[in-house]
């Protein structure tokens, strides 16, 4: 109990760095699943069926490969190191995020689309006839599709911050990096990850409390509706 007290404040500097990468790998699928979700919803020609071969590569092959072609697979190509982007390839943080929020991206339209075919076509018929544009009609009916979507998002979330995790193969220093680093210098590796875990378990259950009192309050508005 004292290592594990001892290994405790160590582990807890990678907090911040793995709170980053979610929350700016979930922005970034959040904007990802937006743009795929408007485009599969309307249909767009080309655009659909290339977004459903992203869908179908995000989501068919591991996040750990998809983080390691994002951060060593540039660097084989050597115009793209002599371009302006290999000053963000080159850095761990962005590749992390980058590949973290593509994989994200890909769940989120999965969950954004089915609540969006779950929605009553009359409110997009009644969004036509108010002439609304195509965006605004989007707007309305993912409003509607949120509060159906949320426990579904909520799982998404968990599922990212866990994932963040694999951050770590690639010399980012978050919770799990850290506990390599003591564990490669302790060897007492049921302790030290034992440690990690519970780290993660408490941002997780933070995390799913928060969203269980979204949920609630998002029932209690549909309700009053």
């Amino acid at each position: 109990m004292t290592k594990w007290l001892d290994y405790l404040p160590l582990l807890m500097q990678g907090v911040q760095v793995t709170l980053i990468i979610t929350f700016s790998g979930l922005l970034l699928g959040l904007l990802i699943a937006l743009l795929l979700t408007w485009i599969l919803d309307r249909k767009v020609p080309v655009l659909a069926q290339l977004a459903e071969g992203y869908l179908l590569l995000l989501t068919g092959t591991p996040l750990l490969v998809q983080i390691f072609l994002v951060y060593y697979g540039p660097a084989q190509f050597d115009w793209v190191k002599q371009s302006w982007a290999w000053a963000y390839l080159r850095e761990p943080m962005f590749c992390a995020v980058l590949a973290l929020g593509m994989n994200a991206g890909a769940y989120t339209c999965r969950l954004f689309k089915g609540a969006l075919d779950a929605v009553p076509k009359g409110e997009t018929l009644a969004c036509k006839a108010l002439g609304m544009t195509s965006w605004q009609t989007l707007s309305v009916k993912l409003r509607h599709a949120a509060r159906r979507v949320i426990p579904a998002y909520s799982n998404e979330v968990v599922l990212v911050l866990k994932g963040s995790s694999l951050a770590s193969t690639i010399t980012i220093m978050d919770i799990m990096g850290l506990a390599q680093r003591i564990n490669a210098q302790t060897y007492d590796t049921l302790t030290v990850f034992g440690a990690a875990g519970a780290i993660y378990l408490i941002l997780n259950g933070v995390l799913t409390l928060l969203f269980r009192m979204l949920e609630r309050r998002a029932l209690v508005f549909q309700a009053q509706g």
